[in-house]
C-alpha cells in the first residue's frame, strides 16, 4: 500500500469519527487546539497528519490511535 493511500484512509477515518460524534469542524478545532482550517485540511487529505498530531486527535476524539488504521489492508 502506498503512503498516499494510508494518509487518505486516515483522513477519511478522522472525518468519520467527527461525524460519528456529531461535532463540527469548529468543535474539533477547539477540543484539539488546532485551527479549523487545519482540521479541514487533515480531513480532505491535503495535509498529512504527523504522528504526534494523530495521537492528540485520538485523545481529543476519545478513540485509540489504532482507530485511524482500522480497515487498512496489510
Amino acid at each position: 500500500m502506498r503512503p498516499e493511500e494510508v494518509s487518505s484512509h486516515v483522513a477519511r477515518r478522522l472525518a468519520a469519527r467527527r461525524a460519528e460524534l456529531g461535532l463540527s469542524l469548529s468543535e474539533v478545532s477547539r477540543r484539539c487546539g488546532v485551527s479549523l482550517q487545519q482540521i479541514h485540511r487533515y480531513e480532505i487529505g491535503s495535509n498529512i497528519i504527523s504522528a504526534p498530531m494523530l495521537w492528540q486527535l485520538a485523545k481529543c476524539l476519545d478513540v485509540d490511535i489504532r482507530y485511524f488504521f482500522e480497515g487498512l489492508e496489510t
